[in-house]
Order: C-alpha cells, then sequence, then structure tokens
C-alpha cells in the first residue's frame, strides 16, 4: 500500500510556529496551478509505513546475495562515517580550491591508488556509474582517432560473452557494433576476431575475467590484434573484484578502463544509486579527458586537460562514493587488496565444486569471481527454468543469482559470492541449492509457484512487460 492510500484528509503532524516575518510570494505567473499532492498522514503512522516497507526490502545485510557480474558485498560501516563527516558533506562544489584543499586531496589520493591497481596513468571520477564511465570511455577513443584525422574507424568490436551495455554504449557513442563469437572453452575466437578487425577498427570493448568467469588466456594476444590494426583496447572493470591487486588491465594491453566503485570498491551499490564509474587512460589519451582533474602537491589546483571531450557530469562527480572507495583502499592496504581478490576467486570455486555434481556447469573449469550454471537440461528433463529455481530461493532467504546472462548460455544461472561471504554462509546456500534440485527432480510444480512467502507472489511476467502501469492513478 502506499502512503498516499493511507492519507486522510486534515491528518498530519506538523507543528510550526506563526510566521513572524512578512509574507513575499513570487509572481502570479511563476505559482503552481494545482496545490501541491501531499499525503496527509500522523507521524505514527508515517513511521510505521516506512518501517513496514524496510522490513520488505532485501539487501547485503540481510541475507546472501550472489548476483552474478555485480558484485554485491558487504559495504564496511567506516566507509558510511568517513562520506558522514561534515567537513565533506558541507562542502559546496563552487567553493574557492584553497577552502576544498581535503576534498581535492581525496580525489587525488583515490586517482594516485586506483591508477596504481589498473595501470593507467590518469583517472577522472566524474562518470556517474559503470555505463556512464563506458560511454566516457568510448568518447575518448573517438576524440583520439579524430585529433589524428583518422575518421574511418566506425567499428567497435566486442564479444558475444560482453555486458549488455557495451554494444549500447558504442552505438550512442556513433560507432557501429562487431560482434565476435567465443570459442567452446569461454574464450574470444582469434581467428574470428583477426578475420574483422581492420583499418575501419576503433576499438575492442571486454572485460577480463569475462562474463562466463574465465580469465581469457589468450588476452595478450587479443589485445596486440587490436593494436597492430590501430585500435585502442577498453576494458570494462565490472569483474575487476577477481583480479584487483593481482593483475592490471594496463598490463594486459589496455588503454582506457573504467571502474566501478559500486562493485570493486565496496561502496553501496542497487537502489538507484549513488554509483560512480571513474574512467582511467594510459597518456595518449589523457588530454581528452572530462572535466577537470586535480593537480599540484602542496597547493592543489583544478585543471581542465587541453583538449578535454568536455563534462559528462555536473562538477566532480559523486563525491561521496570516491571517499567510501578510499577508505575501503586505505583501510586494506596493499596487502588486503589482493587478498581480497583471491578470497573472492576462492569462494567461486568452492561453491561451484560443491554444486557441480547436480547442476551442470556451462564451463567445467576452475573460475574466476563467478561460476555459470545452465538449467538447459534440467528444463528439458522436468520442466522446471532457471527462473523457477531462481524464485525458489526467494522461498529459502536467498537473493537470486543473474538469470538469463550470459546470452551464449541457455537457461543460465550466474553466481558470485564474493569475498565477504563466509564458508558457514555459503554451506547454507549449497545446501538450500541442493533442496531445490531435489523439488526440481521430485515435485516440479511446487517450484512452478514459487516464491508462496513473499508479500508478492509470481508474477505475470508477459502481462507486465506488454501493459506496464507506469504511474500511480489518483
Amino acid at each position: 500500500m502506499l502512503v498516499f492510500e493511507k492519507s486522510k484528509e486534515g491528518r498530519g503532524f506538523s507543528s510550526l510556529p506563526a510566521c513572524d516575518v512578512p509574507e513575499v510570494l513570487p509572481k502570479e505567473e511563476y505559482r503552481r496551478g494545482l496545490e501541491l499532492h501531499l499525503p496527509e498522514i500522523s507521524e505514527n503512522d508515517l513511521s510505521r509505513h516506512y518501517t513496514e516497507l524496510a522490513k520488505k526490502s532485501y539487501g547485503v545485510n540481510d541475507g546472501f546475495y550472489p548476483l552474478g557480474s555485480c558484485t554485491m558485498k558487504y559495504n564496511p560501516k567506516i566507509n558510511e562515517d568517513m562520506a558522514g563527516l561534515p567537513q565533506f558533506t558541507e562542502i559546496h562544489p563552487l567553493q574557492p580550491e584553497s577552502t576544498i584543499q581535503g576534498c581535492l586531496e581525496v580525489i587525488q589520493k583515490a586517482e594516485e591508488y586506483l591508477c596504481e591497481i589498473t595501470g593507467m596513468n590518469r583517472m577522472t571520477m566524474q562518470p556517474a556509474a559503470g555505463a556512464h564511465g563506458e560511454f566516457t570511455g568510448l568518447l575518448l577513443i573517438k576524440a583520439y582517432h579524430e585529433s589524428r584525422g583518422d575518421h574511418k574507424r566506425t567499428k567497435i568490436i566486442v564479444p558475444d560473452s560482453a555486458h549488455g551495455t557495451n554494444p549500447a554504449s558504442a552505438t550512442m557513442a556513433g560507432y557501429s557494433v562487431v560482434s565476435v563469437p567465443s570459442m567452446e572453452d569461454g574464450c574470444v575466437d582469434l581467428e574470428k576476431l583477426r578475420a574483422v578487425v581492420g583499418e575501419d577498427t576503433a576499438g575492442l570493448m571486454l572485460t577480463n575475467p569475462n562474463t562466463v568467469g574465465l580469465f581469457d588466456k589468450n588476452i595478450l594476444e587479443i589485445t596486440d590484434i587490436i593494436h597492430e590494426c590501430g585500435g585502442v583496447n577498453y576494458y570494462d572493470g565490472a569483474n575487476l573484484n577477481a583480479v584487483m591487486g593481482i593483475v592490471r588491465p594496463g598490463d594486459m594491453g589496455f588503454d582506457v578502463i573504467h571502474l566501478n566503485l559500486h562493485k570493486t570498491f565496496s561502496t553501496p551499490h542497487g537502489g538507484g544509486g549513488p554509483g560512480s564509474g571513474p574512467v582511467g587512460c594510459k597518456e595518449f589519451l589523457a588530454e581528452f579527458l572530462p572535466s577537470v582533474l586535480v593537480e599540484g602537491t602542496e597547493k592543489l589546483t583544478l585543471k581542465k586537460p587541453e583538449h578535454s571531450i568536455g563534462e559528462v557530469k555536473s562538477f566532480y562527480g559523486n563525491f561521496l562514493v570516491v571517499v567510501r572507495a578510499l577508505t575501503y583502499l586505505m583501510t586494506l592496504g596493499k596487502e588486503g587488496i589482493p587478498e581480497a581478490s583471491q578470497n573472492a576467486v576462492l569462494n567461486a570455486n568452492y561453491m561451484m565444486n560443491k554444486l557441480k555434481d547436480i547442476y551442470p556447469m556451462a564451463y567445467d573449469e576452475v573460475c574466476m569471481h563467478e561460476f555459470v550454471m545452465s538449467m538447459e537440461e534440467l528444463k528439458k528433463g522436468t520442466g522446471v527454468s532457471a527462473l523457477d529455481i531462481a524464485k525458489g530461493l526467494v522461498d529459502n532467504g536467498i537473493h537470486p543469482p543473474t538469470m538469463y546472462f550470459p546470452l551464449i548460455v541457455h537457461e543460465a544461472l550466474m553466481v558470485e559470492p564474493t569475498e565477504t561471504e563466509s564458508k558457514e554462509t555459503m554451506d547454507k546456500a549449497i545446501k538450500v541449492f541442493r533442496k531445490i534440485y531435489n523439488f526440481a527432480i521430485t515435485a516440479p510444480d511446487s517450484l512452478h509457484q514459487a516464491p508462496v512467502t513473499t508479500p508478492v507472489t509470481r508474477l505475470d511476467e508477459v502481462e507486465a512487460a506488454r501493459n506496464p502501469v507506469l504511474r500511480y492513478q489518483f
């Protein structure tokens, strides 16, 4: 029930003193034509309403959240404490540089650490999210080619296992997309890649480890192929959580990268934001970076690169997300960052090996931070789909993994336990996965009805897609 449905005319809880200054109203032409539509409700009912909604929410603080390729890991509370300091929250972005030296130092220090982790030379914090970072990185690639008068480069190569935002971002940047298939081992088909590159290739978009959770053994050859034809290599940083502190994208041959601070570096993720998608690059692309960069040592200043592509967001990006990420980096340090990656890989392989005797793995080999299961044969034999398994998990207090992605695996479930989950938590989840599989064999109809313990049960998703109700009718 919405708060508007609990509204009663004349009810409220505001108790303001009488106005003791003359009332000054805006000109008639600037006034609303209709009264502002707000709910009328008591403080008691309002408090209960939002408490009830909070109890229906599910996040990493409630339980296991193995959403593949999204790294929904626990966010240490010290991050929130630092981001809540008034010295950060009460700063205005238009203040003189001399009064925001501490904030500029945060941005500079975050850039220094993130460039060290990724093997890049410069980094902007302005992009607000991963896909926003992709778009920004592609604009850097376009600006680079155009600065050299090389206007024939109109194509971006994207593997078929890529995140869906990759081809969308490339299209938004004005490029045509060329898809390259994967081989049976889940890695990029090198011969097919060689067949499509040429003088019209602007660049390649790729994440490594890739979306099926595997580190592409041919990564150096892949990036060399693109460089040899004059293209630029773009690294989608969505899966950096598996390799941060272990191997650097810059050393793999990548020239530009976006990071997801709200995935890899432990800042809040989901629920509409805020996110942060910093874009880093090698020196030859730095002159095109958006907005302003922090320069200097003792006295920090802001300077816009000479051939900047311009602004991609207001001011300096989601600054408090950067504060959280820097806190995480400084807390873990040089030793803790690679340990986090190692534990993420360990946890994923532990779960995979505890499930693969009954759940078919799309690629039955050592994985990185996530693994992909295929329910294709199970569906053929029992009628139980990946969706049914996911809904069954909800009834057992577990957030479902990513469903039906990547597209190259039919009836896919992609699981990423992350490094912040304990063995005990994973053992409980493994037990639930095995229990649901047994239901699929012995009582498949029960899973077709799931979930049955939630406030909203199985939805008619076809009807919702074809006839969506996008706004509440008062």
